[in-house]
């Protein structure tokens, strides 16, 4: 497979792992799911894709010199998908009505202070709108009672974050080996590693560490 570039971990590429001990079939099986995510809502309307394709942007910035992560739809999926996260802050619109409703809302008061929507803003913009939010400074009749900072922290962070953080490009970044199914972790103590995680690179050594990583796959 293709390495994905990262500096951190030079040469490690998590989905190396597919065919070796670390994963078993249940595990290829949900990664598989993960990485065939249809590029195309199902849950968003046109209005609310444009919105929230924006919003992720703005939230999870990507590099150029990498495949971007596609957080609007793991996002889609997930509201598609009906997955909520079995709570929620009774202050909290249910996750698909609350995504609706702050989605039309940021777009409402976009419209209020500029006359443009959300994605049409530049990214300065873009970002003064979202602290207004975390402040819980947005309170316009579209929001229907429910506070713009708990969107923001409850809905929007825990959400874009989360997809990210979910998608096997992400675990290359971060030397994470994947779910722990069957071959699990063995050296738990600090600083110490398995053979067949990934190893995290110093200034004086990346060559060295992109060749432990090649082996321990």
């Amino acid at each position: 497979m293709t390495t994905i570039p990262c500096t951190r971990y030079p040469g490690y590429n998590v989905l190396d792992k597919r065919d070796t001990p670390s994963w078993d079939e249940a595990t290829r099986k949900v990664v598989d799911e993960r990485l065939a995510t249809p590029n195309d809502p199902r849950f968003f309307n046109a209005v609310e894709w444009t919105t929230v394709t924006a919003l992720c942007a703005c939230i999870m910035p990507q590099a150029s010199d990498r495949p971007a992560i596609p957080l609007p739809a793991l996002l889609d999926a997930k509201l598609f998908n009906n997955e909520g996260d079995g709570y929620r802050n009774a202050r909290l619109l249910p996750m698909r009505t609350a995504w609706q409703v702050g989605l039309a809302a940021m777009d409402q008061e976009s419209r209020t202070r500029s006359e443009l929507p959300f994605a049409s803003l530049g990214s300065a913009q873009r970002v003064d709108l979202l602290k207004e939010m975390q402040r819980g400074e947005l309170n316009c009749s579209v929001w229907q009672g429910m506070p713009s900072e708990l969107f923001f922290a409850k809905r929007v962070l825990h959400d874009i974050c989360g997809a990210y953080y979910s998608h096997p490009q992400a675990w290359s970044e971060i030397g994470f080996g994947g779910p722990a199914n069957p071959r699990g972790y063995v050296r738990m103590y600090f600083d110490r590693r398995d053979p067949w995680e990934a190893a995290e690179a110093k200034p004086d050594d990346e060559g060295k560490a992109y060749q432990e990583n090649r082996r321990a796959r």
